[in-house]
Parts: structure tokens; C-alpha cells; sequence
């Protein structure tokens, strides 16, 4: 017996919510590790 693949939609496949919040995290963090190597360098 063959079974058919089964096609669920993005929405219902997703475990949970996903804000943009990550986005913010990764860009502050960028930045300040940009700051804090500068301040290395500089000092």
C-alpha cells in the first residue's frame, strides 16, 4: 500500500508564533559588538 503525501499549510505546520523580534535581538547585538570591538581597538 502506498500512502499519499500529506501537504499542510505553513500556518497550521508552525509550532508557535513567530514575531520579528529575533531580528532586533541579532541587530543590537551586532551592533554593540561592533562598539565594544572598537572600544578594544581604540584604547
Amino acid at each position: 500500500m502506498v500512502e499519499q503525501e500529506q501537504h499542510i499549510a505553513t500556518d497550521d505546520a508552525r509550532a508557535g508564533a513567530t514575531p520579528h523580534v529575533v531580528r532586533y535581538v541579532l541587530a543590537i547585538s551586532l551592533a554593540l559588538a561592533v562598539v565594544a570591538m572598537l572600544l578594544v581597538i581604540w584604547r
